[in-house]
């Protein structure tokens, strides 16, 4: 309750903040919006006409590339302070405020700054969804809505997981860049069918960097049905063991935190 609390206070002071600068604000949703309909509209220059993937419709696609968008706007909302981490935090010392305060060090680098206008994305996400559902015939019911749910907070858990795990790495190395811009890319891969990719890029998006337990199987498994119905299973287990690591790497890190002196 008291860490409840204390996001609703975060929540409040941001609004605040943003409010004063309402123009900033509302230029900052639509360029994010702009940028994922030009990513939508890639989907279409390549996928769309006659130029369909084998095994998938093209409603298919978007009902994928649509769904994706929503846990990925989840985690973009509370993704600003990792990845200016090894920068803004431990290079210039300002690390050194959060571990003097009596809240959960990682608490704070997660919610001090939200990203609240990357919701834009999962609106828009949401409205691909219910476009070529019916196209495709997808059964929504209770049942159905209720996973997506939980995998949508799934999948915003997992790559919160992965790039905590991957902010952690300037408790070692002092890189300003980090190694997060490569992984980063790698969350397009997941957003469309596994069967295009090779062995590699499939075991390496669902075992290593399991982006596509966070976009593609949940919504593979209402598109599939049993055919993807044991990785969906193992969503949840996916997510609780990269979270339960993510913890332990962060906790090492900050115990190999030295300070800047400064």
């Amino acid at each position: 309750m008291r860490y409840l609390s204390l996001l609703g206070q975060y929540s409040l002071q941001y609004a605040k903040v943003r409010m004063e600068h309402r123009a900033d604000f509302f230029i900052s949703v639509a360029t994010m919006t702009l940028a994922t309909v030009f990513g939508l509209a890639v989907v279409f220059l390549i996928f769309g006409g006659n130029r369909p993937v084998p095994g998938w419709t093209f409603a298919e696609l978007l009902f994928l590339y649509g769904y994706s968008l929503l846990p990925m706007a989840l985690f973009n909302v509370i993704s600003v302070n990792l990845y200016q981490f090894a920068d803004g935090y431990l290079i210039q010392g300002k690390f050194d405020r959060v571990l003097l305060r009596p809240v959960n060090s990682l608490f704070q680098i997660l919610f001090e700054q939200l990203r609240v206008e990357a919701l834009g994305d999962a609106v828009l996400g949401l409205f691909v969804m219910m476009s070529v559902a019916p196209r495709i015939d997808v059964p929504l019911g209770a049942a159905q809505i209720l996973f997506l749910i939980v995998a949508v907070f799934c999948g915003a858990l997992l790559y919160t997981a992965i790039f905590v795990m991957l902010a952690t790495v300037s408790f070692w190395f002092e890189d300003k860049v980090g190694v997060m811009p490569p992984v980063y890319n790698l969350i397009a891969f997941g957003r469309y069918p596994l069967d295009i990719y090779n062995g590699f890029l499939r075991v390496l998006l669902s075992w290593i960097v399991p982006f596509a337990f966070a976009s593609f199987y949940p919504a593979a498994l209402i598109l599939r049905g049993d055919r993807y119905l044991l990785h969906a299973a193992l969503l949840p287990v996916v997510t609780i063991v990269f979270c339960g690591l993510a913890l332990r790497v962060w906790e090492q890190g900050v115990r190999n935190y030295g300070s800047t002196g400064s």
